[in-house]
């Protein structure tokens, strides 16, 4: 009886073996022979028209789910399925704005909420009482606003930027709201990237972001989500710097500390593009140990 080389890729996990140990033909599934765009693309509208009831009670992260959504298409040249002005000034409508400059210095963020339902309305008075936005949400809008083509540089920045230094902390992490919050790699991502897409670091301070960041290599190489955890190296976001791409080799699903770590390390401009590619390295961070933790 002819045979023929085994390829795992050929079978569904756990298929039925004959007497001779070799899978049943009734096990056998098609192997993939292509990636099919166009249902990619036909979900990511389905996803942009009306949000599907599983994803229901993540409503509260409208504008997260909307950034992967955007990001998508975009990723697959299909941006074109959505309206670009409509969709930006959709975020816009999200964004915290506070009634007067001196309400910079409350303590709130004005930056944007996450959805609908985190937008609490006015009292009687037309005052609202908490009118605050989130860094991951603002995050999220930005770079949604980048994806459309809409000039970031028109929007409300000041109020933005100073009120994201209300979020970082002493040693330099940064909250995602201004209360009762966690602080971790992710958060500096978040900041760096902001201030990064508006053109703008007045927003934060690099040197104990910095400094924050450095704490949180560990000693295999990789990067916690605070200083003393274990190292994480799920992937965040997707970008075309080469450090970036170099990043994904720990990828795994979203939050990742050493993506975040290197990241804002790079978007702050304390790592240059072309550091892997020199002889002898000067980095601030312990860069061959960080390769070998990835690789592995």
């Amino acid at each position: 009886m002819a045979t023929r080389e085994w390829n795992p890729l050929d079978f569904d996990i756990g298929e039925e073996e004959d007497e001779e140990g070799t899978p049943s033909p009734s096990s056998i599934s098609p192997p993939l022979q292509y990636f099919d765009r166009d249902r990619h693309v036909t979900f990511l509208e389905m996803m942009y028209n009306l949000m599907p009831h599983h994803y229901q009670s993540q409503e509260i992260n409208r504008l997260t789910l909307a950034f992967f959504t955007i990001s998508g298409l975009h990723l697959l040249r299909a941006l074109d399925r959505v309206d670009k002005d409509r969709v930006a000034d959709w975020v816009l409508s999200f964004q915290a704005h506070p009634r007067s400059r001196a309400e910079l210095k409350n303590g709130q963020f004005y930056g944007f909420h996450g959805s609908r339902t985190s937008q609490f309305p006015p009292d009687e008075n037309g005052v609202s009482a908490r009118n605050a936005g989130h860094l991951a949400s603002t995050y999220c809008a930005l770079a949604i606003l980048k994806t459309v083509g809409f000039n970031l540089l028109t929007i409300d920045k000041e109020s933005i930027l100073i009120s994201l230094r209300n979020l970082q902390r002493p040693d330099g992490s940064f909250m995602p709201v201004d209360v009762g919050a966690e602080t971790d790699l992710r958060f500096v991502y978040c900041a760096a990237a902001i201030c990064f897409m508006l053109e703008d670091w007045s927003g934060m301070d690099r040197e104990k972001a910095k400094e924050y960041i450095l704490k949180c290599q560990s000693y295999d190489g990789g990067f916690g989500l605070m200083p003393g955890l274990e190292s994480h190296g799920e992937l965040n976001n997707i970008s075309s710097s080469y450090w970036f791409m170099f990043c994904q080799l720990c990828v795994s699903r979203a939050g990742g500390g050493t993506y975040c770590a290197v990241a804002s390390l790079r978007l702050m401009g304390y790592i240059e593009d072309d550091l892997l590619s020199k002889t002898v390295t000067s980095s601030i961070i312990n860069v061959p140990l960080l390769l070998d933790w990835c690789m592995q």
